[in-house]
């Protein structure tokens, strides 16, 4: 079954500054746009890749994609949904089975995400990327808080979104006068078609603003240094029926105690990163006398060090987490730690290393008085000097 990649880079890009449109500003000395074809052209299981574009950038694209092997470009229309309209359109002549479509404002999609999403094309008409809400989400009206808003079940949607290209095709020409959507996603839902959830990456971050180009260039403008940082929690139990553990509730005759839910796990793995940072710890950025922090989900704490690594243009290589008890049993819990260690880094799994021990019986995990953790991160960061944009 033939698989074409749609990338889209019909939009102005007016909020990025800089005059050209984004897509075709350049990044480490390469126009953004080319830094997004190269992902799809390089994947084995990408067939072809053909671009919507603008009318009146001609020569800006011609310039950008001199000597990639790419379909005609297509001209888009006045928003986005339109443009990827007529990108559909022109693909009909191709048959594709499946069709990707990604926004050219994200370089630098990496190849699992592009797998995960063709994988679950499998079972599903439709499948995006997404990555978890961490923020706590307030709703406001006239600069003032009116209520706060339940993260469950709510997830950041990334590209590429995959879909059956007979089904796209179909849910873009009903939307014709239908209100727009903000994502292709959204007209499938529109028209009661499953859409698979899979893992994203914080890696293809979407280029909107100048800041987010200048965090892209410092990823881009010098060599990516190796950084290793330590992290280690302890938390004493106290009453209860469960505990947290990796961001994963436990049932268990007791519970651990602390300012925030005293997750061990995810406070260890947060000083190993932001160790590995020279970012100081979690008490500098989460204090522990501070109301806000009181009862907080700790997932909070491990997506703001994530979201610094981002920031200075780095990437997590790898966490490798070890939790010290007697009680509860790990092993059984080991797996949804993992994974919920990687979905909150957005990394692959293969990245997440969870691991359990006790001192048998030794000491105060051994008399079952509290819990302990023990992490090492490793990063790579630019080297010093590169990320300062």
């Amino acid at each position: 079954m033939t698989t074409i990649a749609l990338i889209v880079a019909a939009g102005s890009g007016e909020r990025a500054g800089g005059g050209l449109p984004k897509q075709y500003r350049p990044l480490g000395g390469v126009p953004v746009l080319r830094h997004c074809l190269k992902p799809f052209l390089d994947h084995p299981r990408i067939d072809s890749v053909g671009v919507v574009i603008a009318d009146g950038h001609q020569d800006l694209y011609a310039s950008a994609t001199a000597g990639l092997s790419l379909l005609d470009p297509v001209i888009g229309g006045a928003e986005r949904q339109e443009s990827v309209r007529h990108g559909l359109e022109a693909l009909a002549s191709h048959a594709p089975g499946t069709v990707l479509i990604h926004d050219a404002a994200r370089p630098f999609v990496p190849a699992a995400v592009i797998d995960r999403v063709l994988d679950a094309l499998a079972t599903s008409p439709a499948a995006v990327p997404v990555l978890p809400v961490v923020d706590t989400l307030k709703r406001g009206h006239g600069g003032v808080v009116s209520e706060t808003v339940s993260r469950d079940g709510l997830w950041r949607a990334q590209t590429p979104q995959g879909f059956r290209y007979a089904e796209a095709l179909a849910v873009h020409r009903a939307a014709v006068d239908a209100p727009p959507a903000t994502d292709d996603a959204a007209l499938a839902e529109r028209a009661g078609l499953p859409v698979a959830l899979v893992e994203g990456s914080e890696d293809a971050m979407k280029l909107t603003t100048g800041d987010d180009l200048a965090r892209a260039e410092a990823r881009l403008s010098g060599p990516l240094e190796t950084r290793v940082g330590t992290g280690f929690d302890v938390h004493r139990i106290g009453p209860g029926t469960s505990m947290i553990l990796g961001g994963v509730s436990i049932p268990h005759d007791g519970a651990l105690v602390g300012h925030s839910d005293a997750d061990v796990a995810l406070h260890a793995l947060t000083d190993a990163i932001l160790g590995a940072m020279a970012d100081g710890d979690i008490g500098a950025h989460f204090p522990p006398n501070d109301p806000q922090w009181r009862g907080a989900s700790s997932d909070r704490f491990l997506a703001d060090a994530v979201r610094r690594v981002a920031a200075r243009g780095g990437r997590i290589n790898h966490l490798d987490l070890t939790i010290i008890c007697e009680r509860p049993k790990i092993g059984p819990n080991r797996e949804a730690i993992r994974a919920r260690i990687a979905e909150i880094c957005g990394v692959h799994l293969e990245r997440v290393s969870v691991k359990a021990t006790t001192t048998e019986r030794l000491g105060f995990t051994g008399r079952q008085e509290g819990v302990a953790a023990q992490a090492v991160a490793t990063l790579l960061l630019p080297a010093p000097g590169t990320a300062d944009v």
